[in-house]
């Protein structure tokens, strides 16, 4: 199966769920399971091939000029994760059918799953980290709805908002890590980045794309000072703890250390940094574990205690503690899982995850009890079991490895977390299934159904396993090693097995051991001389530091952000001033090379009466209705210019925009007072003035610096005026810029023109659901209205007009590849003939006779471009390429196709869909506050009887 299919599966599965839902519970959970089980099935047809040494890639050249790249790629270590993601992820679905109540919305529940399943798996098998990045933002989102699951309960919130800020922070660091890594190499792919340890190592950028890059794993797999987020996340429903703290959330962390072990791993730095963080989050969690009274909070500082014994492994930079990370990842997978699975059998029987509530549920829960006892003892490193191999390989490592000048600071530390690790293992065991039996359980507990014991029954099948026979392990462990050691070094001379002598890692071993019965013995002392120490509590850490930094925020907003848009442009035009001013003194600029052209009557006086309308303008403002006509002057004499300058294309479209532009904000200003109340002082105003009079004489020097000089380097309009004809089939430049050079950002410009549309009519639905609604009935107008509202000689003069400027509308639409027009300058057009009927003929009048939706029409526009553009792929071109011909048809002439017509149609649609939307939204509020004013045409209501002979009317 295709890399690409494998990850592309959970997401396209994630639209089953909420639709499967409906047809029951059960076709839900299966329909999930089936669409895991093809990705699983579909990642082990590739096992013959890692086994044997080889990898699986596939890509696409996305956005090569970028570097951005859809490139997978799956070796030992892509499959190991693999495997954990889809393999753990069948019996976390399986799991959660019988988990979850009746309320509980299971179809959003296995919804986001999949996202996140999707997203863990795109990590795992990416090969380009721009990519990378895109997906492990995705495990934060997707992670974020899982925790916040149970949106009823406060702490679920809460954890999810702390899982989200932490690890988003993180991933905001690493971003730059990953970039600097890119700049460093000259690619984003991470083959290439593996091939060049030296470059990368030997770069000044080394050390802070190491630090960036190891910020957003650390924050990820919650190593210390990070760790305090990931017990806080187990407010979410159990099958999302036992998912995210076995195979996915918290091991996506370790997997992008293992990754990049090859090109960051020995040196000073990383092992200083990795192995200390690795101990102290070890040894912490340990700790705090074995006094937590909750099940689940116990087994999530468990979890960040077991990351920081694999973090201490790959920051040894050996290959043997590469090695025993590798295995120690699988191990904890499968106990770990099982672990948590056992916990919410309990809770949801027993109704409590309150240890001190709990003790002898070993008769009344025996299936359970023994599911749990053998995970736990995995956990705290017993023989024959998995857990107890990769421990004895840890302390191997710990007992060969100095740290800060000190050979036994790491053994020590490594069995002190050993130790309590043992401790709060048997804690487990002993706390809740030994003991009494109670008569006081918030619910009587019982084994559950198969369908909740089985998947973690399955994973302690594979504990004792690789605990007994851990040769049948070895060949994929030592295939993942040299996935992860990537040629960099030879693989360990070690061997997977039960005994291997009395060694010092067999008496740290037993150290543990024994220290963590001892511990147990005395747990009740030890507990209360916990409990009365004082400690810092990282939750009230982070709310505190959380809320200074809201604090710092909302100083800044407000004072930068208060309301005032003429605050907001006076601060960004400084700044522009400033910045300009800096490069204009330190810059050089060269002498001009172009002699002014000779000026004309004609264009100086169009220069003064644009000068004159500007600045009385500036001096009028406030009376709204003139500062609309001297915009409407600036605006024709902008046209003109466009003109006199050998622009006809942008002439006609700022005419055309002018007219739609002024007749919109005519019917918004219905709705203003007619004059602007003062609301700057006068010496705000001078300074405004001062910062416009300044800015508007530096960019009329920037325009004349530019105009006078040539440019050092080609103009890409010599290559537009070369290849227009040629490449896209049209004489007119600035058309096929728009349509075929330039499409895609044409496209973009439809789809915010159309959004901007509906915008407006959604904000017209809330006034006139509103408050603002009483308002507008009761409106009264300030003066008197005409008492013709619809003119004769207006409404037949339009209706004549109406074929006409449909005819030149249709003209400049086709007229506009070769000659000024186009579908934008051709869509204004026609909307100004549909305007003009609703302003003459009354709006009523002209919505009758609309059997389109503007909605629909662009639509429409948006979706006939989209697919112009999707029709270049058939014949092998990139999106939005397009083609021509000519052709001739007896008796004609012959003429030319081009597929980018029917972009154009698709912009037309827009263009006119989404002003007739605006003039539609404006309409309706109109004709809400001016109910007494007739709404038909030429004021005659034909369902009016006449007035009979001798009466007035």
């Amino acid at each position: 199966m295709s890399l690409f299919l494998i990850v592309s599966l959970p997401f396209l599965g994630a639209l089953l769920p909420g639709l499967m839902i409906s047809a029951g519970r059960r076709a839900c959970a299966l329909t999930t399971l089936y669409v895991t089980l093809a990705a699983f099935i579909g990642l082990l047809t590739h096992v013959p091939t890692i086994m044997a040494g080889g990898t699986v890639t596939a890509r696409l050249d996305w956005l090569p000029s970028l570097g951005l790249n859809a490139n997978f790629y799956l070796d030992g270590l892509g499959l190991l994760f693999g495997i954990m993601i889809l393999g753990i992820g069948l019996l976390i679905i399986a799991y959660a059918r019988y988990y979850l109540s009746r309320e509980d919305k299971m179809g959003e529940f296995y919804t986001y799953l999949l996202l996140f399943q999707g997203a863990m798996v795109g990590i795992v098998l990416c090969d380009n980290i721009l990519m990378l990045l895109v997906f492990w933002e995705l495990t934060s989102l997707s992670s974020f709805l899982l925790i916040g699951y149970w949106k009823h309960l406060p702490e679920g919130r809460q954890g999810a908002r702390m899982a989200l800020t932490v690890t988003g922070m993180g991933g905001l660091a690493m971003i730059g890590g990953m970039l600097m890594l890119g700049q460093i190499v000259g690619s984003y792919d991470l083959t290439v980045i593996l091939e060049n340890r030296e470059a990368i190592q030997a770069s000044p950028l080394y050390l802070p794309a190491l630090i960036l890059i190891l910020l957003g794993c650390f924050t990820k797999s919650a190593q210390f000072p990070f760790h305090f987020w990931l017990p806080h996340a187990m407010a979410a429903p159990t099958p999302v703890s036992a998912y995210l703290h076995s195979a996915t959330m918290v091991k996506a962390g370790i997997f992008l250390m293992a990754r990049l072990w090859p090109v960051l791993s020995g040196t000073d730095a990383w092992f200083a940094i990795v192995t200390t963080a690795g101990l102290v989050t070890m040894v912490l969690g340990a700790v705090i574990g074995l006094f937590k009274n909750d099940l689940k909070a116990l087994l999530a500082f468990s979890t960040v205690s077991h990351l920081g014994l694999i973090t201490m492994l790959l920051g040894t930079g050996t290959p043997y503690g590469a090695m025993a990370a590798v295995f120690h990842i699988m191990n904890h997978a499968t106990f770990k899982a099982a672990l948590f699975m056992t916990a919410g059998i309990i809770d949801h029987e027993a109704h409590t995850r309150h240890i001190p509530s709990l003790g002898g549920l070993r008769k009344l829960m025996p299936v359970t009890f023994v599911i749990a006892t053998i995970a736990s003892l995995s956990m705290a490193g017993i023989p024959l079991l998995n857990g107890f191999l990769s421990k004895e390989m840890m302390l191997e490592e710990a007992s060969h490895t100095t740290l800060f000048n000190s050979p036994w600071l790491v053994p020590a530390l490594a069995t002190i977390g050993a130790l309590f690790s043992a401790a709060y293992s048997f804690r487990y065991i002993s706390h809740v299934f030994l003991g009494k039996e109670r008569d006081d359980y918030p619910s009587h507990p019982h084994d559950p159904g198969f369908g909740m014991w089985a998947p973690p029954a399955l994973l302690t099948c594979i504990v004792v396993l690789i605990g007994i026979a851990p040769f049948l392990a070895e060949p994929f462990v030592r295939v993942v090693t040299g996935a992860v050691l990537s040629g960099t070094a030879d693989m360990p001379y070690a061997h997977l097995k039960i005994w291997h002598g009395v060694t010092p890692a067999l008496m740290m071993s037993g150290i543990a051991v024994g220290g963590g019965l001892i511990l147990l013995a005395l747990y009740k002392p030890l507990s209360r001389g916990w409990e009365a120490a004082p400690r810092p509590e990282a939750k009230a850490i982070f709310d505190a530091l959380i809320a200074a930094v809201v604090r710092v925020a909302d100083w800044f907003t407000q004072g930068l952000h208060n309301g005032s848009m003429t605050r907001y442009a006076a601060i960004l035009t400084a700044t522009i001033i400033v910045v300009g001013g800096h490069a204009f003194f330190t810059g050089e600029i060269a002498p001009p090379t172009r002699e002014m052209i000779e000026l004309d009557p004609m264009s100086v006086a169009g220069w003064l009466l644009l000068v004159v309308a500007t600045g009385f303008l500036v001096f009028c403002h406030r009376n709204r209705l003139l500062a609309l006509v001297l915009m409407g002057v600036v605006g024709l004499m902008v046209s003109i210019g466009f003109n006199y300058l050998s622009a006809p294309d942008l002439a006609l479209t700022q005419i055309s925009v002018e007219v739609v532009t002024i007749i919109l904000m005519l019917l918004a200003l219905n709705f203003l007072p007619n004059t602007t109340p003062v609301e700057s002082s006068m010496g705000k105003r001078m300074r405004d003035g001062g910062i416009a009079l300044v800015a508007g004489v530096a960019a009329a020097g920037l325009i004349y610096s530019i105009l006078m000089r040539d440019f050092a380097q080609p103009s890409i309009s010599d290559y537009h005026l070369a290849n227009s004809y040629k490449g896209g089939g049209g004489t007119n430049v600035v058309n096929v810029i728009l349509v075929d050079f330039r499409g895609f950002d044409t496209f973009g410009e439809i789809i915010v023109l159309g959004i901007a549309a509906l915008i407006i009519y959604a904000l017209t639905e809330t006034l006139l659901s509103g408050p603002v609604r009483a308002r507008l009935l009761n409106r009264k107008p300030d003066q008197p209205r005409a008492g013709d509202a619809h003119p004769l000689m207006m409404v037949v003069m339009t209706r004549v007009m109406l074929p006409l400027f449909l005819m030149v509308g249709v003209y400049i639409f086709l007229r506009g590849h070769n000659e000024p027009g186009g579908g934008f300058i051709a869509g204004l057009v026609v909307a100004i003939a549909v305007v003009v009927q609703y302003m003459a003929s009354g709006f009523s009048w002209a919505d009758q006779r609309q059997r389109y939706p503007y909605h629909g029409i662009i639509g429409a526009g948006v979706l006939v471009a989209g697919l112009t553009g999707i029709g270049a792929w058939y014949a092998g071109k990139p999106f939005l390429s397009s083609a021509f011909g000519y052709f001739r048809i007896p008796p004609m002439e012959e003429f030319e196709l081009a597929t980018a017509m029917g972009f154009d149609l698709g912009v037309f649609l827009a263009v006119v869909g989404a002003v007739m939307l605006s003039l539609h939204s404006f309409s309706r509020l109109a004709r809400r506050a001016e109910m007494n004013v007739s709404e038909h045409a030429m004021d005659i209501d034909p369902s009016r009887p006449e007035t009979p002979a001798g009466e007035e009317s």
